[in-house]
C-alpha cells in the first residue's frame, strides 16, 4: 500500500511534526488539536503530505486520546472539502454511514433502509468493506438483495434518482482514506478515521444517521454534527456498531436539529435478550423480506431502526407513533421486490 513518501531536508523539522508533538509530549505537555489545528493536519493527510511514520504515530496517538467533538469537526472539513462533498448538490435525502460490520447478527439494517427508500426517501449508504475478517460488511450483502455497490459518484445519482437507494463505498468518496481505513489489520486498532468517515455525508443530505460502538463517541459526534451545521442528524449505540438500533436493549438517541441538541431514550422492545445467531446467511435477508422466513429480532431489528429514522426525519411525532408507522410500512411493503 502507497501512503506516499517525502524527503526532508537534514535537519529540517518536517511541517507535520508540530501536529505529533501536540499530542504526544506526554501528560502534562500534551493536548488535544484546536479545529484548526485539526483542519490543517488531516489536510496533510490527506494531500499525502505526510511521512508514512508521522502518519502511524498521529494515528496512534489519536487512538490513544479519542478524538474531541472540535478535533472531529476540523477533520471532517478537511475531509468534506477535499473529497468535493461541499461544492456537491444535495442529492439524498438521509445519509446512513456503514462501516462497522455485523458479527452477532444479520445486517438488518439494510433492510430499514430500503424500506424507507421504498416509500421515495433517498438513501445514500456509503462504508467500507474487509476490514475484519470475521465481520459481515454490507458491501458483501448487497447482491442477495439484487443490488450493487454504485462504481462511480454518477452512477449513485443515478441511483438515487431510479431506486431511491445507493450505497457508496468509500474509494469512490476518497481514495486517501480508503487506504488509511485498511491500515486497521496492521495496526490491529481502529483510528480517528473510523470515525471521521461517518461524518462524510457524501451527497450532502439534510439527514444523517449515525452508529457507534463506543458509547462516548455519541456525544462527540452530536456535538460535531452541530458545529458543521447539518441541519439534522442522529446517533446511537449500534449493534455491533452498525446504524441499527438492538431491539433487546434500551437506545439513547442523540441528535441535533438545526442546531438544537436532543437526548431521546427508546425503550427496549423484548423483556429478555436474544442469543447470537449460529451462522450469518445473507441470503436469508431477501427471504426475510420476502415473507418466506420469521424473525422476531429480525422484525423488531428493521421496524424499531425504522422507526429511529422515521423520527429524525419528522414524519412521526413520537416514539410510538414512529414505531406504529414503521410496522404499517414493514406490513405494507412489496414482498416480490428481491424476488
Amino acid at each position: 500500500m502507497n501512503l506516499g513518501h517525502h524527503e526532508q531536508t537534514l535537519g529540517v523539522e518536517h511541517p507535520f511534526a508540530e501536529f505529533i508533538r501536540i499530542l504526544g509530549k506526554g501528560k502534562k505537555g500534551s493536548r488535544a488539536l484546536t479545529q484548526d489545528e485539526a483542519y490543517r493536519a488531516m489536510l496533510m493527510v490527506l494531500q499525502n503530505q505526510v511521512e508514512p511514520e508521522q502518519l502511524g504515530a498521529f494515528l496512534m496517538l489519536m487512538r490513544i486520546k479519542e478524538e474531541t467533538a472540535e478535533e472531529l469537526v476540523g477533520f471532517s472539513q478537511a475531509a468534506r472539502e477535499v473529497s468535493g462533498a461541499t461544492a456537491r448538490q444535495a442529492l439524498a435525502d438521509l445519509d446512513w454511514s456503514s462501516y462497522a460490520g455485523k458479527r452477532r447478527h444479520l445486517p438488518w439494517f439494510l433492510l430499514s433502509a430500503l424500506l424507507l427508500a421504498e416509500q421515495g426517501i433517498k438513501v445514500c449508504m456509503h462504508g467500507s468493506a474487509g476490514q475484519t475478517a470475521e465481520r459481515l460488511y454490507t458491501e458483501d450483502v448487497l447482491s442477495f438483495l439484487g443490488l450493487r455497490a454504485a462504481t462511480s459518484l454518477a452512477e449513485a445519482e443515478t441511483q438515487l434518482l431510479q431506486q431511491s437507494f445507493c450505497y457508496l463505498p468509500l474509494q469512490l468518496i476518497n481514495a486517501r482514506l480508503y487506504d488509511i481505513i485498511e491500515l486497521r489489520s496492521l495496526m490491529g486498532l481502529r483510528s480517528p478515521i473510523h470515525t471521521l468517515v461517518r461524518l462524510l455525508n457524501p451527497f450532502n443530505a439534510p439527514y444523517s444517521i449515525q452508529g457507534i460502538f463506543h458509547p462516548s463517541y455519541r456525544s462527540v459526534h452530536q456535538h460535531a454534527a452541530a458545529a458543521l451545521g447539518q441541519p439534522h442528524m442522529a446517533v446511537l449505540k449500534g449493534e455491533g456498531g452498525e446504524t441499527e438500533r438492538n431491539p433487546d436493549m434500551e437506545c439513547l438517541v442523540q441528535s441535533v436539529h438545526h442546531g438544537v441538541l436532543e437526548d431521546d431514550l427508546w425503550p427496549a422492545l423484548f423483556s429478555r435478550r436474544h442469543m447470537k445467531a449460529e451462522s450469518l446467511d445473507p441470503q436469508q435477508l431477501a427471504l426475510f423480506w420476502q415473507g418466506e422466513l420469521t424473525d422476531d429480532f429480525g422484525t423488531a431489528s428493521v421496524t424499531g431502526t425504522c422507526a429511529i429514522a422515521l423520527r429524525l426525519l419528522g414524519k412521526a411525532d413520537s416514539q410510538i407513533e414512529a414505531q406504529n408507522l414503521a410496522e404499517q410500512l414493514w406490513d405494507k411493503r412489496d414482498k416480490n421486490r428481491f424476488a
